[in-house]
């Protein structure tokens, strides 16, 4: 198997090691050579996408910290989802904004001074202080690769650079128990295969206590609060830094979770 992967993939083996800053990888439909829709696209085969996806699939359940595995298993296995999801952003005036001037959120994108001057409370002052208490940075987000659509292509992306706002927003770690907390909302709320799997699987790596936690509390409430939100990605996150918190959450209908997870695991 791993040889026949190697075979399909031989033209795709020379992938850059780290992604670029995000700001400097725009989205628009223009020619980037021979048959790429955006700058870093990998035109592949069903076959390749096939090989790309069950490959992706094993490694991102063997280690769910993969984040590389788990976005190529997204790129391969999304596209349908991706094109509903598209509908859902063009159909509301504000997801419709996003998608015409494809907002991205990088270091290089955000004022970080501005954020730590904001009130405490406000939404951007708490996820600046999510990225620092949790030690994660929006540059670690990979750049799209595989969608073969320039503005499904920018849909996922723009999904992965809002998922560190999921979690100021749901209130949630980024240990092992609050990212399945976090995929079960996604799941919800987006109905991407690999959030899906994200969310099934997950589990089989916690503690009996967590388990028991993540069963009887965490997920009724994660699903509860993910068909009650609206669609997440049709929020201008950019545009709501200085917005409470509390007062963002009551918008979307989110609720508090039912306890800390903090040092659950």
């Amino acid at each position: 198997m791993a040889t026949l992967l190697r075979r399909a993939l031989f033209p795709l083996r020379r992938l850059p090691s780290s992604p670029r800053p995000a700001a400097d990888v725009p989205f628009r439909a223009r020619s980037h050579g021979a048959g790429l829709l955006y700058p870093d696209h990998i035109p592949t085969s069903p076959l390749q996408k096939a090989l790309l996806a069950a490959g992706s699939a094993g490694m991102a359940l063997y280690n769910p910290y993969r984040h590389d595995m788990i976005a190529v298993l997204g790129e391969t296995t999304g596209c349908h989802t991706l094109k509903v999801l598209r509908d859902q952003m063009k159909r509301d005036p504000e997801g419709a904004q996003i998608l015409q001037e494809r907002p991205r959120i990088s270091l290089s994108t955000l004022d970080l001074g501005k954020l730590q001057s904001l009130p405490k409370g406000s939404f951007g002052r708490e996820y600046l202080r999510f990225l620092d208490v949790n030690r994660v940075s929006p540059d670690t987000r990979a750049p799209t690769r595989f969608v073969d659509d320039e503005e499904l292509a920018y849909v996922i992306q723009r999904y992965r650079e809002v998922h560190d706002m999921l979690h100021t927003l749901l209130g949630m770690p980024t240990n092992i128990l609050g990212e399945i907390v976090v995929k079960w909302f996604e799941a919800v709320q987006t109905r991407l295969p690999m959030c899906i799997l994200g969310a099934l699987f997950g589990p089989v790596r916690l503690s009996a206590q967590s388990l028991q936690v993540l069963v009887s509390e965490l997920i009724p409430w994660a699903v509860e609060n993910g068909r009650r939100a609206p669609c997440v990605l049709n929020l201008y996150y950019e545009r709501r830094w200085e917005q409470p918190l509390r007062a963002l959450r009551e918008e979307l209908g989110i609720t508090a979770p039912p306890l800390r997870v903090q040092g659950l695991a």
